[in-house]
């Protein structure tokens, strides 16, 4: 057919005869000017400026504005595009009913398209380099389409052309659409004054833009950018290449901080609380909610409708185009129409004949499906920026509650830290979680009623039925949601128990293979786990049945909808209705699934939002009104009771001490008068700890300005209660505490219980204050931390505290002394600041810190002690008693009035001086033990660094090599061998029955729509012959058997049915049975290793195996894998199933593969390491609510609530910025997938409807359409399961690689019958060249050592610290490699015993005593093998056997874990009761003493020579002393045996090292 602009089919066609404009080409010809005009003026614009000022100059975000009515642009210009779409479409499709081409109706639309496509564009770099004059440009654009369109608007009136024709209603659009923009224009030159006006308006972009830490920008970007998340490219595309750090992701704007959001949700919560108060009801947090973040979410839920809405477009299309092919294949005649008379010589379309084109259909259905997915991730962003804007405002309002809670409320255990923690990590996480669901709750009702409605247009009275089955179904899917949730709490409490069992075995590992009971407590894991498995396997049962349920019910409806339909309808079952709803009943099934999740979070929601009104209702701190500034804290009562108006805090500075004299130095005031000289003073206090009981009663008192007051008194007398009640931490219940007026800093406080930030030692310190090295320096030494600090990897940067390096309870209290030092403050308040501490450093910080260092600065100290000793140093005596202040004043006071406390306290310092001469020894070595703990656990992490440092810098060379591209392929590598390593860990038998029935699942499905497409289209052509024979026509009907294709159907979907429950419990199962292999395989692994394993593996990172990567093997990678293989194997039957109905679609498919590729390729990269950002930035935050919780009195006393304040803000942003960036490169992923899936649908349905020409049943059409169609649906499933499941399978790489650990060699040489049954009985030890090493790539600790020890001998081992005594030890359990020499013990050499034998005939007592939590029998025998009697006997020796008889229960007293229900010296006597249970004729004490008290010392020293008359003693001694008795004595030096003999023989030569060690008290 020619091809001519007016056609040429009309001789009128060019003639003008009638006027100009009644020449309707001519009108066209005319509406194409203004399009021509623009791309004329906008490409060199375009090109040639912007091309050559890119190149000079980068343009930053920070020159990006937006002009005003930016947003409404963009809609305006979209609703342009699409108007233009249906132009051109109405064009060809009116140009298909005249007899030659008409290029004038299509044409000047296609050219619109594009000009309006290069307006944007154009639009969008003026905007960007801020130059509104070019805008001009734009505007003349607007007015010359606008007249054009007008002038042909008019022409088609005077026609009596109207609203019936859609080309007059087009055209009456764009004359609409170009006017507003016309008036959009307008009002930017109105705000801007950039043309027209003398002075153009200067702007600045938002405060945002210009600090160049935002990198989200998706509040600033426009809004095509905003829907296709276009400005995450660089980011996601650059991760390739480098991985994305904190510094990419930068901070966040300032609209979605949580101090932005903190102060609307607080301002909504104030005003709910006015409200409230009025009423006398509790403020509601919901209200609060919903004024503060509730415009947000009814966006979100519009655009969630709009989606909703658009989205049933998709089985309405495919109905019409099945509809169309369906009534194509029947003999109706398709002539050509033609053409309407009129005046303009062309045919007028009306909107039903255009949409009976099925290729408008297909592109209908193609931008249908565009912009549904676009609102739906639009909707699902909205929402969770607002969950996050939400979660960062209530974290924020925990934290301003939790700093100002009444300190009664943290110890009287109305609020436990465990609640706090739970508030901040559970509860906000639930909000934010239903926020995110939120418009579910009333989008999923309209989706279902829209749905039934469509379903019952489409086949009647049988849809209810499909309804009802899905409808019956959901109350059965939410009762499985609970069941889930019941066991996976269940599970937890199990897993918890295994944790804490894992946890006690691994801190006691030592002392289990000494004893040889690691089967013992292994076994106790292992029940645990089993529970812990049945527990899995009901979780794991209602997570397949969920799955199955949700594959399984739209099988079932459309079974029950279609076999109703066949026996009930009179009307055969078309294709077009059978695939609509097929389609349909996909639709309805996401909101019926989502539905019992949504209700189950908001049941949660409503738990949560009770606990947090509980937690924001409770008892606050007295108010700080009387102070000024942040920088105080109240001292003020409590709110329930009247309190004291209290004056502020005065702190002079201490004045000289005198040391020498006994009395109190003459040159001082002996009174300090009322003026001035008092810092603080209490008139008649009576203060409580919130119960009715006052704890402390009629104080009356006074600290003195500028000196050191000390107070003294039993244990549980008040002394810290007071300290408390001075900082107003404590209810006053009567009385007033007054503060001087001289100056309101805050106080230097040192608890008793030390608290550290986990920070580095140096922040610790310093504390927010500003760094002064001299300071600094002088607080380390007064403290004695320089020897510890050296100690540590880093110095004084090393972190501390929770997850940095633990540090024992001595060099805890030290840091938090020094940091009370550090502060300039006028008042320390030191609680007991002596009680780790051991002797020596006591009197250094005495004498150096709260003598010398405060004594210079005339600072104020209040001094809590048991150390009475110091009471010569005190200016002012505070003597309490049971919470009453017993006497004040100076010694000499107190010396003069009250003589029986004075002498009472003499005979205390007395027998403390005695303690103080036996225990000068004992101190040293307190310090040095904690040192050389530290010591030993940084040389184990330091080897174990070391050799990661060196795997991390072969790791860096290959990198270096391979440049770039090596690292980026191993990045976006799917770890597919340890993926291999854990299917196979669950057994091949079921991973083969998984892979089947998965297979077979998804053929039988395939089957059941392909059964369905036969069935349709053999009852279509059926009743079409039908129709035909009626019409006389004959043609061959085969006849059509309704029973046969019924049967058949229900036959595949009920094994439909069958195999989708196997394959989701096979998936489980499998998963279930591959968590318990590793399970039991990892602890038998680290249960067997050698005792050196545990030196180099710090023991978090074992812990981590056992909790969190457990974890994730047992609950998330089964889920993960079964919606991974179901999602591909999905999206693969789809694409083979439109490839087998329109072989053509399969060259389309090979661009869209490679662009999936790459979409899954960059986003896994990034995802993953968005993932980390986000994990690793939680920890801080939640580290932080609990450390504050902590040491909320220091903090308050400090008046550092401000400095906290602003860290809580920072950390919380930081997390949010990483979770905002990991969910928008989510929608990322989805938007790009989803449109890929539309493009799948065009491609599907265009090919179809041409290859449909050729008589291709109408039935396959809609199979390959309705395929196509779930495509969109599962493309991002797939990409982001591979993504989660990549990220899990790093826990099995972790455990695999623990899984390589080497075993200690268990197996013996020599068999057990010749092992007398009380080997060894004599006792007798032959030590012959003996040397050992820790390992095979270390030095050996002993060298060459030759002894021999007679049976019953008391030997005493000596030597400094390092120079091998433990390790001897170690040596006769084989705990270190023995490389050279042997041991003989009774005749039999050691080595050549099996391992539990040679252990279990041995007995040892460790330095650090280890008790487990069970019962005291359990503790002494956990073998069960001794009488009750022999029990007691043992208890006795130890001398506690009093003690055990008056606890509840006695032998099945509880012990608590790790002991701590009892002192060290008791746990350390249960140790040896345990040695003595086990009669074992050696004993050997591995300095035994180090950690107790000269009494429990000497009890233990008095059992070992008489309840151990008979045996051998091995005693590795601490300190020299202990071993004076001993018969034998051996002195080690660097490794090497120096000297052995008897103690009094050594010491009589002067030269002897042993004379040395006992002369320096080593």
């Amino acid at each position: 057919m020619p091809l001519s602009f007016c056609g040429n089919d009309n001789a009128s066609a060019y003639s003008v005869d009638d006027g100009v404009l009644d020449n309707g080409c001519f009108v066209d010809a005319l509406n194409l000017v203004p399009h021509v005009f623009l791309l004329f003026i906008t490409f060199p614009i375009l090109f040639i400026g912007w091309g050559s000022q890119s190149s000079k100059v980068q343009i930053h975000h920070n020159t990006w504005l937006h002009f005003p009515g930016h947003n409404m642009r963009w809609i305006l210009t979209f609703t342009l595009l699409f108007v233009h779409v249906c132009e051109t479409a109405e064009g060809i499709v009116s140009d298909g009913y005249m007899k030659s081409r008409h290029l004038h109706l299509f044409l000047p639309a296609f050219m619109g398209f594009i000009a309006a496509t290069t307006s944007v564009v154009y639009y969008h770099n003026i905007e960007t380099s801020n130059f509104p004059k070019l805008l001009l440009a734009l505007f003349i654009y607007w007015v010359l389409a606008f007249i054009t369109k007008t002038i042909k608007l008019v022409k088609y009136y005077e026609h009596n052309f109207g609203i019936q024709h859609l080309r007059f209603c087009i055209t009456a659009m764009l004359v609409i659409l170009y006017g507003l923009l016309m008036a959009v224009e307008i009002n930017v030159i109105r705000v801007r004054r950039y043309v027209f006006f003398a002075n153009p308006q200067k702007v600045k972009p938002p405060e945002d833009l210009q600090d160049l830490g935002v990198r989200f920008l998706q509040p600033f970007v426009n809004l095509l950018s905003k829907a296709t998340y276009w400005w995450m490219n660089p980011l996601i595309i650059g991760a390739h290449k480098r991985p994305i750090d904190l510094k990419k992701i930068g901070k966040l704007p300032i609209a979605m901080r949580a101090l932005t959001n903190y102060i609307r949700l607080k301002d909504a919560y104030e005003e709910q609380r006015m409200v409230a108060d009025q009423a006398d009801k509790s403020p509601s947090i919901w209200r609060s909610m919903y004024h503060a973040f509730g415009r947000p979410i009814l966006l979100s839920s519009t655009f969630r409708y709009l989606a909703d809405l658009l989205g049933f477009a998709g089985p309405l299309c495919i109905y019409c185009i099945l509809m169309r092919l369906g009534g194509r294949n029947s003999p109706e005649s398709s002539e050509q129409k033609n053409v309407t008379a009129s005046g303009l010589g062309v045919y007028f379309l009306s909107s039903h004949e255009l949409l009976e084109n099925t290729f408008v259909l297909a592109v209908l259905l193609f931008l249908a499906l565009i912009l549904q997915r676009t609102f739906l991730q639009a909707s699902y962003y909205v929402t969770i920026e607002t969950g996050i804007n939400l979660r960062g405002a209530l974290l924020a309002m925990i934290y301003n509650k939790m700093l100002r809670l009444s300190t009664s409320n943290m110890s009287m255990g109305e609020m436990t830290l465990g609640q706090i923690n739970n508030l901040v990590a559970i509860e906000t996480n639930q909000l934010m979680w239903f926020l995110f669901l939120c418009p579910n709750l009333w989008a999923m009702p309209v989706q279902i009623i829209m749905g039934v409605i469509l379903l019952h247009y489409l086949l009647g009275f049988s849809a209810l039925i499909g309804a009802c089955v899905i409808v019956l179904l959901a109350p059965i899917q939410y009762f499985i949601a609970t069941k889930l949730a019941d066991a996976q709490k269940s599970t937890l409490d199990y897993s918890t128990d295994r944790l804490k069992k894992t946890n006690e075995i691994l801190k006691g590992i030592k002392l289990l293979k000494l004893y040889a009971w690691e089967n013992i407590f292994c076994s106790s894991v292992e029940e645990t786990r089993v529970k812990e498995l049945t527990s899995l396997k009901t979780f794991a049962l209602y997570t397949s049945l969920s799955i199955f349920m949700n594959a399984a019910i739209p099988i079932a409806a459309v079974l029950a909808t279609f076999v109703t339909h066949a026996y009930t309808s009179n009307t055969e079952l078309s294709p077009a209705a059978a695939f609509a709803s097929l389609a349909l009943f996909h639709i309805l099934v996401t909101p019926l699934f989502l539905l019992s999740t949504v209700v189950r979070f908001a049941v949660k929601a409503i738990v949560s939002v009770q606990k947090l009104g509980e937690f924001l209702l409770s008892d606050e701190i007295g108010d700080d009104s009387w102070r000024n500034g942040e920088t105080s804290v109240s001292l003020e009562p409590c709110k329930k009771h009247p309190g004291a108006h209290t004056k502020a805090i005065n702190r002079k500075q201490p004045l000289r001490y005198q040391l020498d004299s006994f009395e109190q130095p003459s040159r001082r005031q002996p009174r300090p008068t009322e003026t001035e000289d008092i810092a603080v003073k209490v008139n008649n206090g009576f203060f409580s700890w919130g119960s009715n009981m006052a704890t402390l009663s009629d104080i009356n008192m006074r600290i003195p300005t500028g000196q050191l007051t000390m107070i003294v008194g039993q244990v549980g007398c008040g002394k810290s209660s007071l300290l408390l009640a001075m900082l107003g931490e404590m209810q006053a219940t009567g009385g007033k505490v007054h503060w001087s007026n001289k100056n309101r800093n805050s106080v230097a406080y040192a608890a008793q219980k030390s608290w550290l930030l986990n920070a580095t030692v140096e922040e610790n310190i310093t504390f927010g204050n500003p760094f002064n090295k001299q300071r600094y320096k002088a607080v380390i030494d007064t403290c004695s931390l320089q020897p510890d600090i050296d100690l540590l990897p880093f110095g004084d940067q090393t972190e501390i505290g929770e997850r940095g390096i633990n540090l024992s309870g001595g060099q805890r209290q030290r840091i938090c002394v020094a940091r009370a030092l550090y502060q300039n403050t006028n008042i320390v308040f030191l609680d007991d600041p002596f009680s780790a501490l051991d002797i020596h450093l006591s009197d250094h910080l005495m004498q150096e810190g709260i003598l010398k260092f405060l004594q210079d600065d005339k600072r104020t100290v209040v001094l809590v002690t048991h150390k009475l000793q110091y009471l010569i140093h005190a200016d002012w005596i505070i003597a309490m008693k049971d919470g009453t202040l017993l006497r004040e004043g100076t010694l000499k006071d107190i010396q003069n009035n009250d003589v029986e406390l004075y002498e009472h306290w003499k005979t205390l310092m007395n027998r403390q001086d005695q303690e103080l001469e036996k225990d000068t020894d004992v101190a040293d070595s307190q310090t040095a033990l904690e040192r050389k703990n530290l010591r030993r656990a940084l040389y184990s992490r330091e080897a174990k660094s070391q050799i990661d440092d060196e795997d991390e810098e072969e790791e860096e060379e290959e990198d270096d090599e391979d440049t770039m591209s090596m690292m980026t392929s191993r990045r976006s590598k799917i770890p597919w061998r340890v993926c291999w390593k854990y299917l196979t860990s669950g057994g091949f038998m079921l991973l083969f029955m998984m892979i089947f029935s998965k297979l077979l699942k998804h053929s039988v499905i395939v089957a059941i729509d392909y059964w369905l497409a036969t069935w349709t289209s053999r009852a279509q052509n059926t009743s079409v012959s039908a129709n035909s024979s009626a019409n006389g026509t004959l043609t061959d009907t085969v006849p059509f058997d309704l029973s046969y294709y019924t049967t058949g159907f229900s036959i595949l979907c009920s094994s439909g049915i069958v195999l989708c429950l196997i394959a989701s419990l096979t998936v489980e199962w499998m998963g279930l049975s591959a968590a318990r292999n590793l399970h039991h395989n990892l602890l038998n692994k680290i249960i067997l290793a050698p005792i050196r394993f545990f030196d180099i593996t710090p023991l978090g990172q074992i812990l981590n195996r056992f909790s969190a990567d457990t974890n994730i093997i047992d609950q998330h990678i089964p889920p993960t894998l079964e919606s991974l293989t179901r999602s591909t194997l999905l999206c693969l039957s789809a694409i083979g199933v439109i490839a087998f109905v329109t072989p053509v679609f399969l060259i389309a498919m090979l661009p869209l593969g490679v662009a999936f590729y790459f979409i899954q390729k960059y986003f896994r990269v990034a995802s993953k390491d968005l993932q980390d950002l986000d994990d690793s930035t939680q920890l801080p935050l939640l580290c932080h609510f609990s450390e504050t919780a902590e040491g909320l009195t220091t903090i308050r006393a400090f008046r550092h609530e401000a400095r906290f304040k602003q860290r809580m803000l920072e950390l919380t942003d930081t997390n949010n910025v990483a979770y905002l960036f990991l969910s928008a490169a989510n929608r990322w992923l989805e938007v790009r997938t989803d449109y890929l899936g539309a493009v799948i649908v065009l491609t599907a349905a265009v090919a179809s409807i041409y290859t449909s020409e050729n008589r291709l049943q109408s039935g396959l059409v809609g199979l390959g359409l309705t395929y196509a169609l779930t495509v969109t649906n599962y493309l991002n499933w797939v990409v982001r399961s591979l993504a989660d499941l990549e990220v899990q399978m790093g826990a099995v790489k972790k455990v695999n690689g623990f899984l390589s650990t080497e075993s200690e060699n268990y197996e013996g040489s020599i068999d057990l019958s010749q092992v007398p049954e009380d080997w060894p009985q004599q006792g007798e030890i032959k030590i012959q060249g003996l040397s050992v090493r820790y390992d095979s790539i270390l030095k050996p600790v002993l060298k060459h050592v030759n002894a021999y020890i007679n049976p019953g001998q008391k030997v005493g081992i000596c030597g400094r610290t390092g120079s091998g005594k433990s390790s001897l030890s170690l040596a006769f359990f084989r705990m270190v490699d023995m490389f050279e020499g042997k041991i003989i013990i009774d005749g039999i050499d050691i080595s050549k015993l099996p391992l539990p034998t040679l252990r279990s005939r041995l007995s040892i007592i460790l330095q650090d005593p280890v008790l487990f939590s069970g019962s005291i029998r359990f503790n002494l025998d956990p073998e069960r093998t001794c009488t009750d009697d022999r029990l007691w006997e043992a208890l006795e020796i130890a001398q506690l056997k009093n003690m055990v008889k008056s606890l509840p229960g006695g032998l099945d007293a509880v012990v608590t874990e790790g002991g701590e229900n009892f002192s060290v010296g008791q746990r350390q006597l249960f140790c040896l009761a345990r040695a003595f249970v086990r009669k074992s004729s050696i004993l050997i004490m591995d300095e035994a003493t180090a950690s107790i008290d000269m009494a429990t010392e000497n009890i233990l020293q008095k059992v070992v020579m008489t309840a151990f008359a008979d045996r051998t003693v091995v005693t590795i001694a601490h300190r020299v002393s202990s071993i004076m008795e001993a018969e034998q004595v051996l002195v080690f030096c660097e490794g090497i045996l120096v000297e052995c003999d008897s103690a009094s023989s050594l010491l009589s030569q002067d030269d002897s090292l042993f004379t040395l060690l006992v002369k320096t008290h080593k």
